[in-house]
Formats: C-alpha cells, sequence, structure tokens
C-alpha cells in the first residue's frame, strides 16, 4: 500500500520576487498542481527555478542562509543588477485545500558582516471575513510570534530573540511544536525535491543499503531501486510495468549486491536472459526510470522542482512523462521547465507560463491562458506546443523575442 496517497501536500498559489538576479519584480499568480514554464534561453526560467531552491537550502543546508548566499556569489552576483534594495521572495500559499490562505515573506540584506534578514513574517486571515494580521514578525533576529494551532490576533505575542540577524525564524521556530503553522510551513519547505538529474548521475555502483528518496542528482538511483523491492514492491512492480510499457522489449530493472558489498543497477531486456550493467544502459531508459522513480516516491516531495526533463529523451516518451506529471500532482506541486512542444501540447493553457526579458533586461510572466493574441487558438483547441512553435506565443522567438524591440 502506498503511503501518503490520500495525503496532499500544501500548494502554492502565488509567488512574488524582487531583485533576485534577473527576476527584478516578478508575479507568478494562481499557480496549478502542474506549473510549467517555457521560453528562450536566458529568459529566467531557470532563475524561477532557483529561487525554490534558493529557499530550500535556506532551510535545509549547514550554514542556512550564509551558505546559499555564498553559493550564488553573494549579492554582488545575486541581487538584480542597477538594484540596492533588498531581496525579497513571498509565497502564498494553504495547507490543504480548504485552509486559510497564509502568507510567508522573507526579505534579505547585506551588511558589513554577511546577509542578514531584514524581515521575515507570516500571515493570514482566519476566515472569509476580518482583516489578514501577522503571526510571526521579525527583523534582523528579533521579533513576535503568536502560538497555537490556530493563531488569533487578540493573543498574547510572544517575544523571541535567535542567535543571529541572519538566522531565519521559521526555520528556527519551526522546530518547537507551541508553534504548529510555524512548524507546518518549515516541514513543507524541507521536503522541497529540485531535480539536477542526468542519465550519467544514475550510472553509479554506490555502497549498497537502502535509501528512502531519490537524491537531486540522481546518483543514488540503485540504492532507492533496492528500497521500493524491499521495502514497497508494489511501488516498484507499478514502476516495473509503466517503464516496460514505454521502453520496447525492457522487462526488469534489479538492484543487485556484489561482492564486495557495492550495489549494480542491472538492466533486463528480452529475449536476453542475462541483464546489462546500467552503465551500459541507454541514457533515455535511466532517465525515465529515475523520474518514475522520482514521481512515485511513497513519500513524495512536497513540491518537485524538475529542470528540461526533455533532455535525452526520445520525443514520443514526453507525452507518456507529461501523463505521469499529471498523476503525480495528486500528491505533490511539480514546477517543469521545457523547451519541449511534445511536452507542452499535454499541458492546459492555463499550466503553461510563457516566460521573457522586457526592454530593461529584466524577467516577465504571462499565463498563456491569459495572453489575448491565443484566445481564439485555445478556443479552437490547437496544441499549445503548435502554437509555441509557430511563434504565436509573444516573446517565444529565441531571436528576436521581445515584444518591447
Amino acid at each position: 500500500m502506498r503511503m501518503g496517497r490520500s495525503e496532499k501536500p500544501p500548494q502554492i498559489e502565488k509567488l512574488e520576487v524582487k531583485n533576485y538576479r534577473v527576476l527584478r519584480h516578478l508575479e507568478l499568480s494562481k499557480l496549478t498542481p502542474l506549473t510549467i514554464f517555457i521560453g528562450p534561453n536566458g529568459s529566467g526560467k531557470s532563475t524561477i527555478f532557483d529561487v525554490f531552491a534558493f529557499l530550500s537550502e535556506c532551510f535545509t543546508q549547514p550554514g542556512g542562509l550564509r551558505t546559499a548566499w555564498e553559493k550564488r556569489g553573494r549579492f554582488k552576483h545575486l541581487r538584480s543588477r542597477g538594484s540596492t534594495d533588498p531581496i525579497s521572495i513571498e509565497i502564498k500559499y494553504r495547507e490543504k485545500s480548504d485552509s486559510p490562505l497564509i502568507t510567508y515573506h522573507l526579505e534579505i540584506d547585506e551588511r558589513e558582516r554577511g546577509p542578514v534578514v531584514t524581515s521575515e513574517w507570516l500571515q493570514w486571515k482566519r476566515s472569509s471575513w476580518g482583516r489578514p494580521f501577522k503571526f510571526l514578525d521579525f527583523s534582523e533576529g528579533h521579533g513576535t510570534v503568536i502560538t497555537g494551532e490556530n493563531p488569533d490576533e487578540s493573543a498574547e505575542r510572544q517575544v523571541e530573540s535567535l542567535n543571529s540577524p541572519e538566522t531565519l525564524a521559521v526555520a528556527t521556530l519551526g522546530l518547537f511544536s507551541k508553534h504548529p503553522r510555524v512548524s507546518a510551513l518549515r516541514d513543507f519547505i524541507t521536503r522541497w525535491h529540485l531535480s539536477y538529474l542526468t542519465a550519467d548521475n544514475t550510472r553509479t555502483t554506490p555502497a549498497a543499503g537502502g535509501q528512502e528518496h531519490l537524491s537531486s542528482t540522481g546518483d543514488n538511483l540503485p540504492n532507492v531501486i533496492q528500497y521500493l523491492m524491499e521495502r514497497h514492491p508494489f511501488v516498484y512492480e507499478e514502476i516495473r510495468q509503466t517503464l516496460t510499457s514505454r521502453i520496447p522489449r525492457l522487462s526488469r530493472i534489479d538492484a543487485e549486491i556484489m561482492g564486495d558489498t557495492r550495489l549494480n543497477l542491472q538492466i533486463y531486456d528480452e529475449p536476453f536472459k542475462e541483464p546489462i550493467l546500467a552503465r551500459f544502459a541507454s541514457d533515455g531508459t535511466l532517465k525515465m526510470l529515475a523520474y518514475l522513480v522520482l514521481l512515485n516516491d511513497p513519500v513524495p516531495g512536497s513540491l518537485i522542482g524538475i529542470e528540461e526533463p526533455e533532455n535525452q529523451l526520445h520525443p514520443l516518451l514526453l507525452p507518456h512523462l507529461a501523463e505521469e506529471f499529471h498523476k503525480a500532482t495528486s500528491r505533490t506541486q511539480l514546477l517543469v521547465t521545457t523547451h519541449s512542444p511534445a511536452l507542452i501540447n499535454e499541458a492546459k493553457p492555463e499550466e503553461v507560463f510563457s516566460i521573457y526579458r522586457d526592454e530593461d533586461g529584466y524577467t516577465r510572466a504571462e499565463r498563456l491562458s491569459d495572453i489575448e493574441e491565443l484566445k481564439g487558438f485555445l478556443e479552437e483547441k490547437i496544441p499549445l506546443g503548435d502554437l509555441w512553435m509557430e511563434n504565436f506565443v509573444p516573446n517565444s522567438d529565441p531571436i528576436t523575442y521581445s515584444r518591447y524591440q
């Protein structure tokens, strides 16, 4: 029995970013369980992806904010060119489909000694009436928080001090059970999975031992296969059946422990009885296997980001992969960047954002369902990928994509 099948994760409905590289001021509203970003190279798709990676690293990496800040070249390379204002990231989300909308706002700046959290707050409106109020409000290591399952504006605010002005309040206070709403957000963000896997990364022979979740690079794929075979055979069998229906002649995948206790991934293909090792398998086979493992995780990431999944996959497999994406949205929220018309063809207009740079060089986003020039085509049910390839989507031409030029 698959765990977590009936439990849907929190859903992000809006993202607003200011002064983060080419994202001088970007708003993405009405985000869907599957959101796909398309656009020319250099338009900012990967930067949007990196906002989620940055926030995730602030919560999960040793050193938190400082580590994520250092990794990206400090504010010299992280802040939007031409700006001296703080970087801010704001997400609006619901813990459940019928839960109140919660806003999480994070604003960071740079001082002589490094990064600081100049503003961090959580806000909600508990019912359809009344006004929103902040139940967590911090600046540079000091602030207040309202405890309890359902923070109320009239409740007493506790004054708290953190270890450092670069410490995130949600990351710290979320460790305590007396702050359930803060803990829920911390848990949500720490379970994000940003995938950077390639077929080459999966061709490893790691030390034997089952591992529950696929790594961001996919280098522990044999360990996860071992874990699924031993602990979740029904999930493994579902993955095997899906993969063998997509890859001709493929019959089975095994994780075998060798004499030196390393783990070898073995691929069985008909009509041969002897398997081949993963390092000799095709890129497409390994990539599709890795995505199926990621999307069928018994306890998947609360948000999964995948960059350009079409790389190393046959175009005819992409509609099937899109089907797997939509199936996975019953248990997680997916963000995908792509240049594949075959993948875009399987999406709904409200699921796809066109990303481009304006005349000032900063990133803008338009949902395909909101673009006036496309509405007639959409009423005719013309596939989105075809419209994109024929340059009917404004700003989609990689050479002359800016409508402002």
